[in-house]
């Protein structure tokens, strides 16, 4: 199978996932940030409103990238609901972005999109790869497909903007950043669409990702961080919205899910206070300070919240107020930085115990556990996939990319050995699929 290398973004994060499965399974710079502001702050040409190319791809239940060419700009709708999904949410991505930031395209320059529907069995989770986006069909049993909102769709193509300008990194802090403004803009094409302005938004993300039977609003609520979902089999929402709650944890890239709630109701509030639409209003700001150069790829919240400020004009005060009441003070800082630990070295491989396979991070930010005899009989085979897949492995230090799913390889109680989804071994891949169940690791076969 081929498989991208380039910059990864997913949607889902990771305490879902163990809820949904089940245990079972920065002179030069100077004149260049002058240049990025005056080019996002150019007019369209009055009348101007084709952007660029783009194509939908269809990957039939494979995860083989891009697949098979299923729609195109300007081709009819196809009958396949996610194909046709995909091409009106590309469009009218790709139509805010120019005509409300005068954006041309995730690079600016116009550059075709390509997109994949249908990707993997079964698969909960849609990305960013670093040259396409991608969408899977989700199981069935608690996720919808992830082309029905509109908003996902914006949101991983709002990580390729993000990737082509502030290129936030996507651990502790600057990751739940980079997490949070794909949602402002998914949020401000939604509001976009729905002919409202900030204070008319309902400003959820994800609303109708769940089946029905989830009891569920959306995925995450920017104005109401931990309140989107409470249900018996996924459990809460546990998203927060103030430094006071900012959570320290290795998993999903140092909480970037749980964490961006903080970003996330900043922005709500400063949309709502500046008044008007939502993306000509914060979502200018917060695309100014993106492009103006004075976010760092490893901006804490406190270095954007300024740029923010910086960046606002006569909606400074507000800027900053909002900031200040999810308890980040622009002038002086608050909370930890969000950066995660060393890991600790690999350890060898007893024989004999218990493997146990963690998958976090994805769109929903889930966390998903399960644990495996390395002598059962009915699987004979285990114990070379552990030697493989753990023994002959260690934690691989590859950046984390936004919405792919990290997992952790442990045996008993040695040190865990951590994979980027997109640094998988086939073997570790095969080990996940085997522990955690059919979908768990993008099917990839050994």
């Amino acid at each position: 199978m081929t498989t991208s290398r380039g910059p990864r973004c997913t949607f889902i994060p990771p305490w879902l996932v163990e809820r949904v499965d089940g245990p079972e399974r920065a002179a030069r710079d100077d004149e260049l940030r002058r240049q990025r502001a005056a080019r996002g702050r150019e007019a369209r040409p009055e009348g101007v409103v084709a952007g660029p190319a783009w194509t939908v791809h269809d990957a039939e239940s494979r995860t083989t990238l891009p697949g098979t060419p299923a729609r195109s700009a300007s081709e009819p709708e196809t009958g396949d609901v996610a194909v046709d999904e995909a091409a009106t949410g590309i469009e009218e991505t790709l139509r805010m972005f120019l005509e409300d930031l005068s954006r041309d395209s995730y690079d600016g320059a116009g550059v075709p999109v390509s997109l994949t529907v249908h990707y993997g069995s079964r698969y909960n989770n849609a990305f960013w790869d670093g040259t396409q986006l991608v969408f899977g069909d989700g199981d069935g049993r608690v996720f919808e497909r992830f082309t029905k909102p509109v908003d996902v769709l914006a949101h991983e193509f709002s990580h390729a903007v993000i990737e082509h300008t502030a290129d936030l990194t996507y651990r502790g802090q600057s990751g739940a950043l980079n997490e949070s403004v794909a949602d402002a803009f998914a949020s401000c094409l939604k509001q976009r669409l729905l002919g409202q302005d900030a204070g008319a938004g309902d400003w959820l993300i994800g609303q109708g990702i769940f089946m029905p039977s989830v009891q569920a609003r959306a995925l995450r609520d920017m104005a109401a961080p931990g309140t989107a979902y409470d249900d018996p089999d996924i459990g809460a929402d546990p998203q927060v919205g103030h430094m006071d709650d900012y959570v320290d944890t290795a998993a999903d890239n140092g909480g970037v899910h749980l964490n961006s709630g903080i970003p996330n109701k900043a922005f709500q509030l400063a949309a709502v206070a500046i008044g008007g639409t939502s993306i000509a209003g914060a979502g200018r700001i917060w695309y100014d300070a993106l492009v103006g150069g004075d976010v760092p790829s490893g901006a804490t919240f406190t270095t954007f919240a300024a740029a923010t400020v910086a960046a606002a004009g006569e909606h400074a005060d507000a800027v900053r107020d909002a900031w200040a009441q999810v308890g980040v003070d622009v002038e002086v800082g608050a909370g930890p930085t969000g950066d995660t630990a060393p890991q600790p070295a690999t350890q060898p491989v007893p024989t004999g115990g218990r493997v146990r396979v963690e998958r976090s991070g994805g769109f929903t930010g889930r966390t998903e556990t399960a644990e495996m005899d390395l002598g059962q009989d009915d699987d004979p085979d285990l114990g070379r996939l552990v030697s493989e897949a753990v023994l002959a492995s260690a934690t691989t230090d590859g950046p984390p990319r936004p919405d792919m799913f990290v997992y952790t390889f442990t045996v008993d109680d040695h040190d865990p050995v951590r994979v980027p989804e997109h640094l998988l071994t086939a073997s570790q891949a095969e080990l996940a699929r085997r522990i955690l169940g059919p979908g768990s690791s993008s099917d990839r076969q050994v």
